[in-house]
């Protein structure tokens, strides 16, 4: 039997286009995806790769602002659009936007099974903001399935009383083979790639947006701490961009000695070359959903240092065998971590191999898998 199933998300997001392949293309699902927006140029800079897109999909007419510091993103044709894909099954990417109430309350008066695929975890609660919590409860159990990326965000729905039976996983993936090979590439060609983009020989990278909350604060602290002999050694590439990259740079040019470089926002074939030159990934968010730099990295073969609030690294990274765990803001714990990897040559070469091994677990298909029973299994009451 082929389900009709019908995907509501916010943006083309490149990482998604993998899976959404892969899902299209499983026996059984006949997928059609409704974006919300193309893009969010507020945010990301990301290019919209349409040629590798191979499944069913349309962009909603929107309006989007930015309303005291919240992404306001109305749309039209929300019910028309899901009238004309005749789901069998309307899978929701979130709750944040009114779309997804209308597409929820759409389902449910005609009897079809809405599911919300969420990555929220308990790092991401909002504290003391009732009414904000009161609507999500109400979200969630008006939804008859759930589909979560691993470990942390099923713990968060149990937090609200969601039962397991109707909590599927489907592994938080990127295209595992197209980073491996561009990173081997990259190896392959070392000090041209090095010249070009102007890299240290040696050095830990960062990937994400430049703000408070990934923080890059306390990785430029952690860099000043270690001995001076070892930041004269090992760099630090900062990739991304954002409000706080300005004050970021100010505050790496008052550290001495050291080596600092600042891309600004990378494409994927670019940041493959980062992932393959650099020694390890250092992920000291302090707040993030899931992480799928981390997802990048491990697919080109780093260890990597993260921060425990992260939803990848309950299901990604293991501490001391293919990286380090360490508390958001501890700046010791982060000390300790660069230096161990810095320093343990031959630990640091066995952890990236275990990443390696590790990350394999974690494909386009699987997360297609585990998808796909999600949307199989679900009945139209808990």
């Amino acid at each position: 039997m082929t389900r009709r199933v019908v995907i509501l998300t916010e943006i083309i997001s490149p990482y998604r286009i993998p899976v959404f392949n892969a899902l299209a293309q499983t026996p059984g699902i006949d997928l059609h995806v409704i974006f919300l927006a193309e893009t969010d140029a507020t945010m990301w800079q990301w290019k919209v790769y349409k040629e590798d897109i191979q499944f069913s999909y349309e962009v909603l007419a929107h309006w989007r602002r930015r309303v005291l510091g919240y992404n306001v993103l109305l749309n039209r044709g929300v019910t028309a659009a899901l009238v004309k894909a005749k789901p069998d099954v309307v899978v929701l990417g979130g709750y944040s936007y009114l779309a997804m109430w209308q597409a929820q309350r759409w389902g449910r008066g005609r009897k079809i099974p809405v599911l919300l695929w969420s990555e929220s975890n308990l790092g991401d609660r909002r504290k003391g903001r009732r009414p904000v919590e009161w609507l999500k409860k109400l979200f969630l159990r008006s939804c008859v399935g759930f589909i979560v990326p691993g470990r942390s965000a099923k713990r968060y729905l149990g937090s609200f009383g969601i039962p397991d039976r109707v909590i599927f996983t489907a592994p938080n993936a990127v295209d595992n083979e197209f980073f491996a090979a561009a990173a081997s590439a990259a190896r392959a060609q070392a000090a041209e790639a090095r010249a070009k983009l102007g890299l240290p020989k040696s050095y830990f990278l960062f990937v994400g947006r430049m703000i408070p909350e990934k923080g890059v604060g306390i990785l430029l602290q952690a860099y000043e701490r270690l001995d001076a002999p070892l930041r004269k050694r090992v760099g630090l590439v900062l990739a991304g961009d954002g409000p706080g990259r300005a004050h970021s740079v100010e505050e790496a040019a008052r550290i001495w000695p050291g080596k600092f470089v600042f891309p600004g926002f990378l494409q994927r074939e670019e940041l493959a070359v980062l992932y393959g030159l650099a020694e390890a990934l250092v992920f000291p968010t302090f707040s993030d959903p899931w992480g799928l730099v981390v997802n990048e990295a491990m697919a080109c073969g780093l260890p990597v240092i993260a921060t425990d609030v992260a939803g990848a690294t309950t299901d990604l990274v293991r501490d001391g065998w293919n990286g380090r765990t360490v508390s958001a803001g501890d700046i010791d714990g982060l000390v300790s971590a660069m230096r161990q990897l810095a320093q343990d040559r031959e630990g640091t070469q066995r952890m990236a191999r275990n990443s390696l091994e590790h990350i394999a677990n974690f494909t386009a298909q699987t997360w297609a898998d585990g998808f796909t029973r999600a949307v199989t299994e679900s009945r139209l009451e808990w």
